[in-house]
């Protein structure tokens, strides 16, 4: 693609990019206070006001948006219109207390429909290819956002949602879409099932996967491409702050997703204490919106932890691959441990599939971690547990332990993966 293929923003120089951002922000700050009863009180407790930010600097004066604001506010409270111009609701699972609800007007679906199709169009996808959505269809975000995105850019859309997983290698095979958007666990489960039907997924017609909903590392990149001998990106979005679309990587480098800042204004900041980070370092990921209308988010901590990068292909700015989240951090024996560390010392061992789950339990104040996992067909699974157990060891700090279980032996998620128990809360 060359610089000429692209939107103008893709291309603008740093100086009419942050133009365009510190007039959209002052827009939004304004918009968020007075029009949502939470912003104004938060914003007067913390003695700052709307017309107080003069640079983009000045935002970090403002206080932080968090989950719990969204749950003390549920179901509607943070909208900054009136219910009736709301054309959509979409919510979170809820898994973890009251879903986080986000409301939105025809022209939030008219942006985000644009993003989405912006970021397709980044992953190289063009118009005329066949989309294949696994992403779930509902409340969740993904499968909606994807598929109007998708018919933005002038794509044939195949709106299967997630599960049924025989049924989706049949109607891989039978409508040859180029392009498939899912999550990276739900494609290795899609992959599985083609090889149990004795099939090789690397002869299907699938050239492009664009993967989120969930971190995933460079090792599940690899994995995925190698079965399926596809181009896998990484897109990237949250519910709160848009849904998928909020950043996307290229397909020209592959080097972590570049964020649409147009829209978006990202921060890094350090997640005990809250200051601001430099771009380059790593910290919690925290976004403001600049255009959103019903539901305005100011500093929203996203709990994922990533770096911001300096941009590449576009114009604009890159977060590096998520390496966890801050609340999915586990603390074993003085050592923080993250799922994604513990997956890419899984696709290290070659007796291993890249299913798993993590299990922690405590005995007598002493906390252990299991490692719930797949063994390959014919694998040595004593022999792969050993690995797995030295690779921990040597490149997280802990000594785990390893339960080596069959192929089929972890339940598939058919969205996003749950990759911890965490029995000391139970």
């Amino acid at each position: 693609m060359t610089a000429a293929d692209l939107e103008p923003i893709e291309r603008a120089s740093t100086a009419e990019l942050r133009a365009l951002q510190l007039a959209r922000l002052q827009w939004s700050l304004r918009h968020a206070y007075e029009n949502v009863d939470h912003y104004r009180h938060s914003f007067d407790a913390a003695g700052v006001h709307p017309g107080d930010l003069k640079s983009l600097e000045d935002l970090a004066r403002f206080p932080f948006l968090t989950k719990q604001d969204f749950r003390a506010n549920y179901p509607f409270g943070l909208f900054a219109v009136p219910r009736e111009r709301v054309v959509r609701i979409h919510a979170s699972s809820g898994t973890t207390g009251k879903p986080t609800v986000v409301g939105y007007t025809a022209g939030d679906i008219d942006v985000w429909t644009n993003l989405v199709a912006r970021s397709i169009r980044a992953a190289g996808g063009r118009p005329g290819d066949m989309v294949h959505v696994a992403y779930g269809y509902g409340l969740f975000t993904g499968g909606l956002g994807a598929h109007y995105g998708a018919e933005r850019l002038g794509c044939t859309v195949i709106p299967v949602s997630g599960g049924a997983t025989e049924r989706q290698v049949s109607l891989i095979r039978d409508f040859e879409p180029r392009i498939i958007m899912v999550t990276p666990t739900y494609m290795l489960a899609i992959a599985d099932e083609f090889e149990r039907q004795g099939l090789d997924p690397r002869q299907c017609s699938l050239e492009i996967g664009i993967f989120g909903a969930e971190p995933w590392t460079e090792g599940m990149r690899a994995a995925i491409e190698e079965r399926l001998d596809l181009s896998a990106v990484d897109i990237y979005g949250l519910s709160e702050v848009m849904g998928p679309g909020v950043a996307q990587e290229c397909a020209e480098t592959k080097d972590g997703p570049c964020v649409w800042e147009d829209h978006f204004y990202p921060e890094i900041i350090d997640p005990e204490s809250g200051a601001v980070l430099p771009d380059g370092e790593e910290g919690e990921l925290v976004f403001t919106s600049l255009t959103k209308e019903a539901l305005p988010v100011i500093r929203y901590r996203t709990r994922d932890l990533t770096r911001l990068l300096p941009p590449t292909a576009r114009s604009l700015r890159r977060i590096a691959k998520i390496t966890g989240r801050s609340d999915d951090m586990l603390i074993i024996r003085g050592v923080n441990v993250f799922p994604t560390q513990i997956e890419e010392a899984i696709l290290r061992c070659a007796g291993l599939a890249p299913h798993f789950y993590l299990e922690v339990t405590r005995e007598r104040s002493l906390d252990t971690l299991t490692v719930h996992v797949e063994c390959r067909a014919g694998a040595d699974a004593p022999q792969a547990a050993r690995e797995l157990v030295q690779y921990v060891k040597t490149y997280v700090g802990i000594t785990v332990e390893v339960n080596a279980l069959p192929p089929g032996g972890v339940e598939r998620s058919q969205g996003k993966a749950k990759r911890i128990i965490d029995r000391r809360k139970l």
